[in-house]
């Protein structure tokens, strides 16, 4: 039992990290009310940014993100760099089901990316290019995600790091779990454009 005692410190470390709610926090400290009954219904940036606060979506998605970098440092730093993976997968899953909002969180991206700039930097570079390169094509900020989280896992094996392209195909197969409604909707040809009023 004594081996898995950090297994499990790391992953519920990275859980309560990651199940912070920095959308709720940060509208309910502006006076916005709960961020749940707008739009989407997310906790995420976008959804924040549907309230015209341009400021707290930034927020919002900067703490999404230092929340999965915090979760993998710390865990690397207080019980070992062998139990860093751990804490950033439950940092992501502390993220989409937070036991504090009846396990329904937010889409994951900027937690993604949080955790991929603390286990391997370099893949943040290569992250935003694939992003930036499809949302500048395509209009969609969905598919640009949707298309980087695919990208990660191989670029994380051809980099010689396939613990972490293991890691990686996992929360990119949540996330795209998580974008369900976006990808009906990119099918369907109804889902909204990058800069278009909805």
């Amino acid at each position: 039992m004594s081996q898995w005692l950090p297994l499990i410190a790391a992953v519920t470390l990275g859980y309560l990290l990651g199940s912070i709610p920095f959308g709720l926090i940060l509208t309910r400290w502006a006076g916005l009310g709960d961020v749940r009954s707008i739009g989407s219904g997310n906790i995420g940036a976008t959804n924040v940014l549907r309230t015209g606060r341009k400021g707290l979506a930034a927020a919002t998605l900067l703490g999404d993100a230092l929340k999965g970098t915090a979760a993998v440092l710390l865990a690397g730093a207080l019980i070992g760099p062998d139990y860093a993976v751990a804490a950033g997968l439950g940092a992501f899953l502390g993220h989409l089901f937070p036991v504090w909002l009846g396990f329904k969180g937010g889409k994951g991206v900027a937690t993604y990316i949080g955790i991929l700039l603390g286990l391997y930097p370099l893949g943040v570079l290569v992250f935003a290019a694939v992003w930036i390169g499809m949302a500048f094509v395509f209009r969609y900020s969905s598919l640009a995600a949707l298309t980087a989280t695919a990208v990660m896992p191989p670029a994380l094996w051809l980099f010689g790091r396939p613990d972490l392209g293991v890691l990686f195909l996992i929360l990119s197969a949540l996330v795209w779990a998580k974008h369900h409604g976006n990808i009906r909707k990119l099918l369907s040809g109804t889902e909204s454009k990058i800069g278009k009023k909805t």
